[in-house]
């Protein structure tokens, strides 16, 4: 038999993994306890715990005092329920009619959008506690101030919603600086001011870091959990919670004038030694950080060339030391030499969204003492 082809003589390795610190997402919820201070923290776990597995955080962070989670769907709070059968569970998107069994069963709470909602809320006959989402400028989910008036105008509906919770939303909160924050916390003062005795919640992550004129008596950050920078500008406060690597599978030379990749996008200017990671665009990798992005091998930036293709990424690994460059390395792209703002700021855009895409194939694997409780 003729020997296989260059391609395949690699040694077989694990596809991309990425570490989750459970004990720093624990660590960044009691900086944020202590921040807040008097308001409660209630974490966001929507999206899987935006991208990381929002069951074993939410069972971390409830071993760590959190009483309440906000999810964006049913299905996302029934998985929840059913890993914390005793926690709080709000619904961002609200009651629909076909799922008042689900909410009724599993005592998730809907924090109610519109009066149409409500309405749906009140003939569900249930009785349980509602959440009220007002629009304070971000033109997007939320009750008027008109529609205040309406609510208000019925005090036994208004009893019969069992309001726990009055809340906005902020648009501009990782710019503290913004003039929006201060409108938007004049509108919610408003609106709130005219529910007696419900607790109010105006800030996510961004806004923890505003004045305690904010804070009200609950907060909901979830990209600061996670390690992500709440801030637009200035340093990181929070503590990094994830590593994402992948295997190299293949090092091979190319020449001055060889191209790289679909479409032919990089073209070498002299000789160059390439690095192919087990990492593309079907995995979450933003295909975006083609030619821009970088990943790190041994501690050394090494540029991608070329374009992100749906399994394999390219970098130039020239100035790596050779005897690092082994099948199956680990190819950093998030971890300590690159945090996951920068590998956004390289694609253009949110460390949100860079942990949301990560998909199925991405193995997750969790450390630290809260991972094995």
């Amino acid at each position: 038999m003729s020997p296989a082809p260059a391609l395949f003589q690699t040694t077989a390795a694990a596809g991309p993994v990425l570490t989750v610190d459970i004990d720093a997402v624990v660590a960044n919820y009691r900086l944020l306890v202590e921040r807040v201070r008097p308001a409660k923290v209630a974490a966001v776990v929507k999206a899987d715990g935006y991208g990381l597995g929002a069951i074993p955080i939410a069972r971390a962070l409830a071993r760590a005092g959190c009483e309440t989670f906000f999810a964006a769907h049913v299905e996302e709070g029934l998985a929840l329920r059913r890993a914390l059968p005793s926690s709080h569970i709000l619904i961002l998107h609200g009651f629909f009619r076909h799922a008042a069994t689900a909410f009724a069963d599993a005592k998730l709470i809907p924090v109610l959008s519109s009066l149409e909602q409500v309405e749906a809320w009140l003939d569900s006959g249930r009785g349980q506690p509602s959440v009220l989402h007002f629009d304070t400028g971000m033109s997007r989910l939320g009750l008027s101030a008109r529609d205040a008036d309406i609510l208000l105008s019925d005090n036994q509906r208004l009893r019969r919603l069992n309001v726990r919770l009055v809340m906005s939303h902020l648009a501009c909160a990782d710019d503290l600086a913004h003039p929006k924050n201060h409108d938007q916390l004049d509108r919610f003062e408003a609106i709130h001011h005219r529910f007696a005795r419900v607790p109010g919640s105006l800030c996510s992550s961004g806004g923890c870091f505003l004045g305690s004129e904010f804070m009200f008596d609950w907060v909901r950050p979830g990209i600061a959990l996670y390690g992500g920078n709440p801030l637009k500008d200035g340093p990181n406060p929070m503590n990094p919670v994830v590593n994402l690597t992948a295997p190299l599978l293949q090092v091979r030379t190319i020449d001055s004038g060889e191209s790289v990749g679909y479409g032919a996008t990089y073209t070498a200017s002299g000789p160059r030694r390439l690095g192919v990671a087990a990492l593309g665009y079907a995995d979450g990798l933003i295909r975006a950080l083609g030619n821009r992005g970088h990943g790190v091998i041994s501690g050394v930036r090494c540029p991608i060339v070329g374009r992100v293709s749906m399994d394999l990424t390219t970098l130039d690994v020239s100035a790596v030391p050779p005897a690092a460059l082994v099948s199956g390395a680990p190819v950093e792209f998030i971890g300590p030499h690159q945090s996951v703002d920068e590998l956004a700021r390289a694609a253009g855009t949110l460390a949100y969204e860079v942990l949301t895409r990560l998909g199925s194939r991405v193995e997750r694997r969790y450390v630290g003492i809260e991972a094995r409780s």
